[in-house]
Order: structure tokens, then C-alpha cells, then sequence
């Protein structure tokens, strides 16, 4: 898949026109209001601030989960977010996934992988497009049309995919992020923000898995604090969106003996709140993806 014609250009959405083409007049109005929307106002600026120093503190996957799904939620939000990391061969990608959806984020993942692939034609999109950010729909991949997690995304209103990335000296891209986002959620604004906050993300999520190769495995406890096999399994749930009251149904349970629950996994994982929980369970192995 090549951005070789204005056409592509528009259906793709893109931020801005490379030197020496000559826009449409929809191209160029965009591109305008792309440069006089991306104006920051003061509470913009301090949302990115604080960002720029939570990600400085992420050392470890569930702190990475916590921060993106977040407070970098107020500054560009989304419904899952990948991060890939090329390693060795042009089509070899490493990929992880983020998201407080209920979806199998690992599943995304794969679509990076498989016969078609997806990060290689998203690394070639956004080299194209002179390592600027880019948006499309997930409507533009024909071949995703039947997979399972597209369907969930779709459900969830996620349809649209706001690219950024990282590249070596010689313009060979070695990293992407991907937000998949409602539709309409991101805007010029948001679309400057990711270009903002694009080292530090690749940075962040690096940490995380440089830290994971060297602790090596996690055992299935925090603190010599184990959880039940009760508490995983609502756990569990909760990773896949369930609130109380369906998580009750489900184990045929109240809501309440649910919330108890709850209330016992937050003080032994030493978390706040569910999200918390999540992210550390996965960091710690105590579920998967």
C-alpha cells in the first residue's frame, strides 16, 4: 500500500503535503487548520508536561499500561494502543499491546505479523509521509475485514489509526506506535500532541521491555501476597471489561461479594484502582493477554 496520488493522500488523511506537490483545495484547507489547531492553550501545555514526566518514571509494563491508559488519556485518547520495535529483518516487528477495552490486545499484535504485513506497509505509509504522524481508518485494510479484534474495535467505535513512529539515521523506521481511536476523537490538536510525546512513548515502552528480559519470569504473586483463584478469575473478568454486577452474574455472585473482592485485590497488589490492578497483573503474569 503506496501514498503515491493526491487521492491516497486525502483518503489517508495525512497532516500535511511533502514539498513540491501542489494540494487540492481540501488537502490545503486541512493542512491550514492542522498548523492553527496545534496551537497549545496553558492546559494543554501542563497535561503535557505531566506526561513528559510520567513517562520519565515508567520502568516496568504495568507502570506503562497505568500512564498510557491514563493520563495520557486526556491528551490523546484512545481505545488500544501497540507499540512495535523492528528487530533484525525488515518485516520482523516485536509488538505489545495496551487497553482497558476487554479485547485480546495481543491479538492486535499479531495483525503485525501475519501474511500481510501490516507494520511494513505502516512503516513504508509514515516513511512516505516524511516521518509525520498519520491518520486512517481501519476501512483502508480490506484484509482485516474478518478479524476478530477489527470486529471488537469497530464495536467499540475504535475505526480510526493514528500512526507515529522512530527511525535510524539512515530513514529506516525502527519503531511505530499505533492509537486506535473513536472515530472523530482525534483531531489536528492530537495529531501535534502524538508528534510531541512520540520519544518519550518509544523511550518509556523500551524500558519496559528491557526490564522484562532482564527480571526474567514473574511468579503468579506480588509481595508474597498471592492472590486467590477466586480473585484471579475476577480479575481476569475485569481485564475483559466485565463490570460488577456482570462479573456476579457470570460466577453467579452478587455484585457486592464482587466489589469485596475487589477491595482485597487492590490492597494486595497495592494499587487505587482497577485499572492499576490490570496493568500490574499482567506486569507480574498473574494473567495474560
Amino acid at each position: 500500500m503506496h501514498i503515491d496520488t493526491v487521492a491516497d493522500r486525502k483518503r489517508l488523511r495525512l497532516v500535511d503535503t511533502p514539498p513540491g506537490t501542489i494540494p487540492t483545495n481540501a488537502v490545503a484547507a486541512e493542512a491550514n487548520a492542522a498548523t492553527g489547531a496545534a496551537r497549545l492553550d496553558a492546559a494543554h501545555l501542563e497535561g503535557l508536561l505531566l506526561n513528559l514526566d510520567d513517562a520519565l518514571r515508567v520502568r516496568t509494563r504495568a507502570q506503562f499500561f497505568s500512564w498510557t491508559q491514563g493520563m495520557l488519556q486526556d491528551l490523546i485518547p484512545h481505545r488500544a494502543l501497540v507499540c512495535a520495535l523492528r528487530r533484525g529483518s525488515p518485516r520482523a516487528f516485536m509488538v505489545d499491546g495496551f487497553s482497558t477495552l476487554g479485547v485480546d490486545t495481543a491479538l492486535f499484535g499479531e495483525l503485525l505479523l501475519r501474511e500481510t504485513p501490516l507494520a511494513s506497509v505502516l512503516s513504508e505509509n509514515w516513511r512516505q509521509h516524511r516521518y509525520q504522524p498519520l491518520l486512517c481508518g481501519l476501512g483502508e485494510f480490506a484484509a482485516l475485514a474478518g478479524n476478530s479484534l477489527v470486529r471488537e474495535l469497530r464495536r467499540a467505535g475504535a475505526t480510526e489509526l493514528l500512526v507515529n513512529g522512530s527511525h535510524d539515521l539512515d530513514g529506516e523506521v525502527q519503531g511505530l506506535c499505533l492509537f486506535a481511536c473513536q472515530a472523530g476523537a482525534v483531531g489536528p490538536r492530537e495529531i501535534y500532541l502524538t508528534q510531541l510525546m512520540a520519544p518519550a512513548l518509544q523511550a518509556a515502552w523500551m524500558r519496559t521491555q528491557s526490564s522484562a528480559a532482564a527480571e526474567g519470569p514473574r511468579l503468579a504473586s506480588v509481595g508474597g501476597r498471592a492472590l486467590t483463584e477466586r480473585e484471579c478469575g475476577i480479575l481476569r473478568w475485569v481485564y475483559l471489561g466485565k463490570s460488577n454486577g456482570e462479573i456476579g452474574a457470570i460466577l453467579n455472585i452478587s455484585a457486592l461479594t464482587v466489589k469485596n473482592h475487589m477491595q482485597k485485590i487492590l490492597r494486595k497488589l497495592n494499587v487505587v484502582n482497577r485499572a492499576q490492578a490490570v496493568g500490574k497483573a499482567l506486569d507480574a503474569r498473574i494473567i495474560r493477554p
